[in-house]
């Protein structure tokens, strides 16, 4: 097992340096310093002297791969290079174009997107289970056909129907809970439950449908004949066997996505006005501050190789046949 995440590890090492250099040299080659300090000081015909002293302002006069000013290693870590890119391997964000600590953004950021995303993922993968093998209960009758229509009418529907049809009849015209907003402690709870609910809801047609297609094709194996054969309840047949030996490719699907909570949701947390990561890049993104995109495209590619490594251990807890050398 030991031996088996480390060399995973290792796999994610060149990934990370792939992904990392992709982003350098779109940041700063393709888009230079000079092009960043136009668009962010927003004005047609800048001078020379501005774009100097706002380059220097964020470390961005410094050259990009080798400074041949300097002595010995500060040759390589006086750049650009070590300063924006290298650094993010020991999770050093640095400061964002405006000044601030990135890493203390993140830290302070990532309670609310946290407050959100768990129990969405908790009540989400509750809802679609229960449908699902409520549907395979009832397969091949009128509930069943029905509910699959019904499915994929809300699978079709935009997402953000849901969440402009929520704000309005649940916060604007019954006053149940504030339409957007966040506050700190048991007070969240009012301005979490109204996205919550709308991410489930939406996230029901696809996940449903997708977990009924799983149950179905694992209620038609042999194993199951056999022990409907045996004389076993329907019911115990689908919780006992169907279920259990679904949660492989449930764990994939669940698994992969828990790093990623930290993320946040751009578009949920953008419509309710909750201070997390997700609005956090959204804000970087138009406020053009190329400091934090790079941190958080960087941290998001940490994550899903975790969530990816996390899903390949978790194989061996539910399946025995599965072993790690």
């Amino acid at each position: 097992m030991l031996a088996y995440i480390v060399r995973r590890l290792l796999y994610a090492v060149p990934i990370l340096i792939g992904i990392n250099l992709i982003t350098f040299v779109l940041f700063f080659v393709v888009n230079t310093p000079d092009d960043m300090a136009r668009m962010h000081l927003g004005m047609k015909h800048v001078t020379p002297e501005a774009i100097a002293e706002w380059k220097a302002a964020r470390g961005y006069d410094k050259p990009l791969l080798y400074n041949e000013a300097r002595d010995g290693l500060q040759r390589f870590t006086d750049t650009i290079f070590f300063e924006k890119s290298v650094r993010l391997f020991a999770f050093q964000f640095g400061r964002s174009d405006a000044g601030r600590d990135i890493g203390y953004d993140i830290y302070q950021r990532m309670w609310p997107s946290l407050a959100i995303a768990v129990p969405v993922l908790v009540f989400g993968l509750l809802a679609n289970i229960t449908a699902a093998l409520l549907l395979v209960f009832f397969r091949a009758t009128y509930v069943d056909t029905l509910g699959v229509v019904l499915l994929v009418i809300m699978m079709s529907v935009s997402s953000l129907f849901y969440i402009i049809a929520g704000q309005y009849v649940i916060g604007k015209l019954l006053h149940l809970v504030p339409i957007s907003g966040y506050d700190g402690g048991w007070n969240a709870l009012k301005f979490i439950v109204l996205p919550v609910c709308i991410a489930v809801l939406y996230g029901l047609g696809s996940g449903a449908r997708w977990y009924r297609t799983l149950f179905l094709e694992e209620a038609g194996k042999d194993y199951v004949r056999t022990a409907r054969a045996k004389g076993l309840s329907e019911r115990v047949v689908l919780f006992r066997h169907v279920l259990r030996n679904a949660l492989i490719p449930i764990l994939t699907g669940v698994v992969v996505i828990l790093p990623l909570l930290f993320m946040g949701s751009l578009v949920l947390e953008s419509f309710f006005g909750i201070p997390g990561l997700g609005s956090y890049t959204i804000d970087a993104i138009r406020a053009q501050d190329f400091a934090i995109v790079r941190a958080m495209v960087f941290l998001g590619s940490v994550l899903y190789i975790l969530g990816l490594l996390l899903t390949d251990i978790s194989y061996t807890l539910v399946d025995p046949r599965v072993r790690i050398s």
